[in-house]
């Protein structure tokens, strides 16, 4: 049976009550749920209130936990700092890492990116080949910037020739920035399973970004986003609504599933190590 994602968007007190996460609300009978069925725990109120020992709990068995803000936006997270018994090994291969080694691994994400974004435009409007000239002549580092070029072309496909993939724009704007916040999420937490550190970035470096290795990392991934949003925006619906959260969460029981993000992780560790050359990516 699958994992259960929890959302706690109404008020609740968590705890632990026989050995299980315990639910108590106002006028309702105690709910109980099994720690080894849970996957993420998401806490969209700020009249949830959850004591120290569940934090430890859930932090101990693996379980994301994602607190969102007053716009119900993910704004942090909890993490396990012991979360891989090999994870001194790693911190120190990502603290010695080459310059050259990270190029090769950025252009590997980067390709990887535009090629999944070749995908989603080959599904939508059969027309991926536009992309094929810049996922095939990316570069170390992506030094010519094929990225940025090749997303250019990709958003105004996607949504419309006066689209603008920005923060703080318009909407589809509000409900990717809410799958990729979920998608950060997931990926910090794989990358702490795979003993990384998320602070230790490959190409995103700014001094106030807590995981921008998570940042690097998730960018192939970005597309399964895009493709959710896509049709969820087609069908009129410009908010960040519960329908819309629950088709997001989706994504994490197929597509996107820990097993399948902590192998992507788990790649790059080996590459750290020498292990192994390549990183790995589901084509979408």
């Amino acid at each position: 049976m699958p994992k259960q994602t929890l959302v706690f968007d109404t008020k609740a007190e968590l705890s632990i009550k026989n050995g299980q996460l315990c639910i108590v609300r106002e006028e309702k009978e105690d709910v109980f749920r099994a720690f080894e069925d849970i996957q993420t725990v998401i806490i969209d109120n700020c009249s949830v209130s959850m004591t120290v020992p569940l934090l430890n709990r859930l932090s101990q068995n693996g379980i994301s936990v994602v607190f969102c803000n007053e716009k119900h936006s993910p704004q942090s997270m909890l993490m396990d700092l012991e979360a891989n018994s090999c994870q001194t090994k790693y911190f120190r291969k990502q603290t010695e890492v080459s310059q050259p080694l990270k190029k090769q691994i950025w252009k590997q994400i980067v390709e990887h990116k535009i090629r999944n974004q070749s995908h989603l435009l080959d599904e939508l409007f059969s027309c991926g080949d536009l992309l094929q000239k810049y996922y095939s002549t990316v570069k170390s580092g992506d030094a010519t910037n094929r990225e940025a070029v090749a997303a250019n072309v990709y958003w105004k496909k996607l949504f419309g020739s006066d689209f603008i993939r920005e923060r703080f724009g318009q909407p589809p704007n509000n409900m990717l920035n809410y799958g990729y916040a979920l998608l950060r999420s997931a990926i910090a937490r794989a990358l702490m399973d795979s003993g990384l550190m998320p602070t230790i970035g490959i190409f995103h470096r700014n001094y106030f970004n807590s995981f921008p290795l998570a940042d690097d990392v998730m960018e192939p991934y970005r597309p399964y986003v895009d493709r959710c949003v896509f049709y969820v925006y087609s069908t009129g619906k410009m908010e960040v609504d519960k329908e819309f959260k629950t088709k997001i969460l989706e994504l994490f029981y197929t597509d996107m599933k820990h097993d399948v993000l902590t192998k992507t992780t788990s790649s790059l560790a080996g590459i750290y190590c020498q292990e192994n050359r390549l990183i790995f990516y589901p084509e979408l």
